[in-house]
């Protein structure tokens, strides 16, 4: 074989090896591809080593993971005639790559632009009040339109957050002083049911300490009642048996001193002094008067005969 054929051939294969490593696509694991066959849609293929027809195949890939959109701020006019500026994050993932690479020309700016519109018609239904407090509301709507709008398109709108309701600076001057005038409130409030509260234990306290010195002071009366009823009872045992002793005592010598005088067999002049002497004792008391029963009218008798006795006695010396 001539020198020339044979230079002539390891150029044709070389140049076959270079179109063949030319039409060889890695597709990565998070991709997938079209491919096109001069100028039309053939096929999709999936990630790994893939051989293309050469010349007339090209492929595109399209990445299947999750992606972020950032939609810049933008204002919107409230339903309260408030200008405030707000922006959002969308986070959306490819369906159909067929649909987004096709469908739609640069689906980037067409989900924002979207996304600003939107924006517009839902935080313009609502008071400024309402925007501030109902980002979750917000949040939902945007994501809702914009997954029915894209659909077409082949992706699925996951989330859509606000960033920021930013409003004007005298509108957020006004609002911090409703805000420090509210917290002043509820500060004021929160202190007067404190005081309240505190009034109303301490009178509960003084109520129950009444109570309880009272309750104190009914036991402690009772018990010196008690004790003073118990104190005069023993007193009056004493007393009792005190005087039923000295009855006792002066029965018994009463007893003896008439056993005594029935055994010495006295006489009626011998009575009749001692009469005499008795009543000059019962004459020294307190009383201004005598009374002297109607049996001292025999003993009168008997003395008046013991002085006539004495006096003939007295004569007959």
């Amino acid at each position: 074989m001539p020198t020339w054929c044979i230079i002539v051939l390891c150029i044709g294969l070389a140049f076959i090896f270079i179109v063949i490593l030319a039409h060889l696509k890695i597709i990565k694991p998070w991709q997938k591809a079209l491919v096109e066959r001069l100028g039309r849609y053939q096929r999709t293929i999936g990630p790994g080593l893939k051989m293309l027809f050469p010349f007339i195949e090209r492929i595109k890939r399209i990445d299947m993971r999750e992606q972020v959109v950032d939609v810049p701020p933008q204002e919107v006019i409230t339903e309260d005639n408030v200008v405030v500026t707000v922006d959002a994050v969308i986070y959306h993932e490819v369906t159909d790559p067929v649909k987004v690479a096709y469908n739609v020309r640069d689906f980037r700016i067409a989900v924002i632009k979207l996304a600003q519109t939107n924006l517009r018609n839902v935080v313009g239904d609502l008071s400024l009040d309402k925007s501030l407090t109902s980002r979750e509301q917000i949040n939902a709507k945007l994501r809702d339109v914009l997954d029915q709008a894209t659909d077409k398109w082949g992706t699925k709108v996951t989330r859509v957050e606000l960033q920021r309701i930013e409003p004007p600076r005298d509108v957020t001057e006004a609002m911090h002083k409703q805000m420090r005038a509210e917290r002043e409130r509820r500060a004021m409030v929160l202190e007067a049911q404190g005081v309240k509260e505190a009034t109303i234990n301490k009178a509960e306290g003084d109520r129950q300490a009444r109570i309880l010195k009272a309750e104190g002071e009914k036991q402690s009366a009772i018990l010196r009642a008690e004790g003073d009823a118990e104190a005069i009872e023993r007193i009056a045992k004493a007393e009792r048996f005190k005087k039923i002793a000295v009855a006792e005592g002066e029965a018994a010598a009463i007893k003896n001193v008439y056993s005594a005088i029935h055994e010495g067999d006295p006489t009626n002049d011998l009575l009749a002094i001692k009469y005499l002497e008795a009543l000059q004792e019962i004459a020294r008391g307190q009383a201004n008067k005598v009374f002297l029963p109607y049996e001292a009218t025999n003993v009168m008798a008997s003395l008046a005969g013991v002085a006539e006795l004495f006096k003939e006695k007295k004569k007959g010396k």
